[in-house]
């Protein structure tokens, strides 16, 4: 299947297939080695516009750019549309970012009763104003993240998209299920092709990806102009090698045990270096080192996911506590599947 670049604004996005905003994953060292692995552009995680406006150090810890991850998107939340704006307008005097994405889908409580993420879909009309106070205040491609509705009984999606684009917005992201289901159940593929045969903006659909075939299966479904991944890459940024593959008629190759357990560990390295570098980080309870591997305990547990012996270190994630501890972890888990594949 021929897929062609994505293109948001000035922005052309080669590989359309990229790398959805998720809250305590997407940070960079995830989406440098998302980019390496075939991401067409990547997302910070999401980020408040208030704490940027308060010039949070550990918000700006968050907004730290690799020079090899390029595309790459702020992803943004909050509801006043001066306060977006202000913010946006200083992320781009980052000079380090190529979109800013407005979150509109994010179904988690403390943001919602604050009338942000999801909770700006009850407003249309909210959104729009938004969308174009901020792509009034900056040069950079400004695009929506958000869901096809908050309930089944309040399924406006096509009213949002319509906003999206009245504001400025340059393409949609939309995850095709309602915010009332998180991520159960079974995406609403039908939507995104109505909302694609509806709007001249691109349209990027997300959800209900599981494997490689699925990014195939939703581009012949719904005519998107891109594929956004979530779960499916954590722990397997691989995926969008195996994409890129499908994709293009190709042998996909799979990472061999030495290049997996290489990859976990320069995952967990570039953390430390994070945390050595963070502006609001303080070395008075823990180091670097621990607060790294704290933190990266739940991108371990994705990568042993299925892999023979990773339970066992799973069931015990509490007890890994250093980069040598990660490292024999996953030297046992490779002794492990190297045995069972004899």
């Amino acid at each position: 299947m021929k897929i062609k670049p994505l293109q948001i604004g000035d922005l052309t996005i080669k590989m359309p297939v990229i790398l959805a905003p998720m809250a305590g994953y997407t940070d960079m060292a995830m989406r440098v080695l998302c980019q390496r692995y075939g991401s067409g552009l990547s997302m910070t995680e999401v980020i408040s516009t208030q704490a940027i406006n308060y010039e949070s150090k550990r918000t700006f810890d968050m907004l730290r750019v690799d020079k090899r991850e390029h595309p790459v998107g702020a992803h943004l939340y909050g509801h006043d549309p001066e306060a977006m704006a202000m913010a946006a307008s200083t992320v781009e005097k980052l000079g380090c970012f190529d979109l800013i994405d407005i979150n509109c889908g994010c179904p988690v409580r403390k943001l919602v009763t604050k009338g942000n993420g999801v909770a700006l879909m009850k407003s249309p009309k909210l959104i729009g104003e938004i969308v174009s106070a901020v792509s009034s205040a900056v040069s950079l491609p400004v695009t929506v993240k958000t869901r096809i509705g908050v309930t089944a009984d309040t399924k406006n999606i096509s009213e949002v998209a319509q906003a999206v684009e009245e504001g400025g917005g340059k393409a949609i992201f939309i995850h095709a299920r309602f915010a009332s289901d998180q991520h159960r159940g079974k995406a609403d593929w039908d939507s995104l092709a109505k909302v694609k045969s509806e709007r001249s903006i691109p349209v990027v659909g997300n959800g209900g990806i599981d494997e490689a075939s699925d990014v195939l299966a939703m581009f012949k479904a719904t005519a998107v102009d891109g594929v956004m991944i979530g779960r499916a890459a954590l722990g397997n940024p691989w995926f969008f090698d195996e994409v890129y593959s499908l994709l293009n008629e190709k042998i996909y190759n799979r990472c061999s045990l030495d290049e997996w357990a290489a990859v976990i560990i320069e995952h967990l390295m570039m953390i430390i270096a994070m945390k050595e570098k963070a502006m609001y980080y303080q070395k008075k309870v823990v180091s670097a080192e621990e607060s790294a591997v704290a933190s990266f305990r739940g991108h371990l547990s994705q990568y042993l996911s299925g892999m023979e012996g990773g339970l066992h270190i799973r069931r015990s994630m509490d007890k890994i506590k250093s980069l040598q501890d990660v490292k024999i972890a996953v030297e046992y888990v490779v002794e492990r599947q190297r045995r069972g594949n004899i």
